[in-house]
């Protein structure tokens, strides 16, 4: 052993030199007794083949029957009944990819606090699956127990979670996806209608805000039916949003074509009455009957001239003449109202 004074700072440095006695076990472990000196050239006897890891358990034992076994797999390689996965509600569930297309087709999101509380009231069979923000959720607590009882999934998100489910920042804080309805045929509507029936006519008309004031319209002055090509437009989340709650009050009906139904609503003893800015009985004289069938164009071409050839009765709305005529969902209140007027 040697030991020095090292600097000045008063600190001693002790080294312990191991003896060269070969017996000499001073290096060893005072609690497990293991280590100490080895004779030069001697080494821990390595371990054979045969030998078991430490632990005493063999490496591959039980590898076989583990749930958490491994399974190397080549780069890019896979398994012969790999399917793609779609994500049910577990994330492994296997939906069908033309299974899926068909039903984002049948579906569409709609948003808006007045319309999802008038689409709940209305159909909540509907629902497929709803997003709020925590704000509103007091306000939906009917819909939120509902949605519970019956196993329909609904998520608490933020603003910007809201705006990417809803695609839009004009959700109003809730977002429903339901099942688009589809639209009664012709004939099933002339088989309910009653004495007292206007139902709207729309000639190529697609515009979603345009469509949402239709319907508000209608709603407020009690036109229940709208004559379309296309029933989905009226499901889009826009028109549904912008018609506050009217879109739960009218009902889409299809025919073969627009002029078929056009047809049938006249044979069935409607009365077809056409708008136009520029010519026709004006509004505050004319006389619309009490079952009718009102319809409507496109603001900058108006009604086609084959549709104007169906028409039993043409009107139009005076004004000023400074422009050229009123947006197509205020005119359909103007009109509403008169017909309202006539026949309450």
């Amino acid at each position: 052993m040697n030991d020095e004074l090292k600097g000045k700072s008063s600190k001693v440095k002790v080294m312990y030199v191991r003896g060269d006695d070969e017996n000499s076990t001073s290096g060893k472990n005072p609690r497990t007794g293991k280590g100490g000196y080895r004779p030069d050239g001697e080494r821990r006897p390595a371990r054979n083949a045969d030998s078991k890891p430490r632990g005493g358990r063999d490496r591959d034992e039980g590898r076989s029957d583990s749930p958490w076994r491994t399974v190397s797999r080549a780069p890019n390689a896979a398994a012969a009944d790999d399917k793609p996965d779609h994500g049910g509600i577990s994330g492994k569930s296997f939906i069908n990819p033309e299974q899926l297309r068909r039903q984002r087709m049948e579906e569409t999101r709609v948003y808006g606090e007045h319309a999802c509380q008038a689409l709940f009231q209305s159909r909540p069979e509907s629902i497929v699956r709803a997003w709020f923000v925590q704000s509103v959720t007091p306000r939906f607590r009917e819909a939120l127990k509902w949605m519970a009882a019956n196993r329909k999934a609904y998520h608490t998100v933020d603003d910007a979670e809201l705006q990417k489910a809803s695609g839009t920042e004009h959700h109003g804080g809730v977002c429903f996806l339901i099942k688009k309805r589809v639209g009664m045929p012709v004939s099933e509507w002339l088989a309910q209608s009653g004495q007292k029936d206007c139902v709207l006519a729309l000639e190529d008309i697609g515009n979603p805000h345009n469509l949402g004031g239709i319907m508000r319209s209608c709603a407020h002055f009690g036109a229940k039916g709208l004559l379309v090509d296309d029933a989905s437009l009226l499901e889009s989340g826009a028109a549904v949003r912008t018609a506050e709650g009217g879109a739960e009050h009218v009902q889409a009906i299809s025919g073969e074509s627009f002029a078929a139904g056009l047809d049938a609503f006249r044979k069935a003893g409607y009365t077809i009455v056409t708008t136009s800015s520029h010519q026709g009985v004006p509004l505050s004289k004319a006389e619309l009957p009490a079952k009718m069938v009102l319809v409507l164009g496109q603001e900058r071409d108006g009604l086609s001239d084959s549709t104007l050839q169906q028409g039993d009765l043409s009107v139009s709305i005076s004004g000023t003449g400074n422009v050229e005529s009123l947006n197509v969902s205020v005119a359909t209140g103007v009109l509403l109202a008169e017909w309202w007027r006539q026949n309450a």
